[in-house]
């Protein structure tokens, strides 16, 4: 039961950290630090969860799994260079 989950949650963090890439190509490049950081946060999220329930709520884990995923890939933003957002400097 623990291997599937971890797999799960590896895979939720991978795909999370690739949304990031492909949603906000401004913000994030898809690096090999971005894929780590997405699917290491993923693993290490379901792992937390799947200890502190025991293994009783497997329908706890995969959410806890993607949204530590995303809170830590979160982290790797940087400003955009140009667009919508970026910072006007002024003279």
């Amino acid at each position: 039961m623990l291997l599937w989950e971890a797999v799960a949650s590896a895979a939720l963090g991978l795909l999370a950290a690739c949304a990031a890439a492909r949603l906000f190509p401004l913000r994030f490049s898809l690096t090999p630090l971005l894929v780590l950081t997405g699917t290491g946060a993923g693993l290490t999220g379901g792992l937390v969860m799947y200890t502190i329930l025991g293994g009783r709520h497997p329908a706890a884990v995969l959410p806890t799994a993607l949204a530590t995923a995303a809170a830590l890939t979160s982290i790797l933003a940087r400003p955009p260079k140009k667009g919508r957002h970026a910072r006007v400097r002024s003279a």
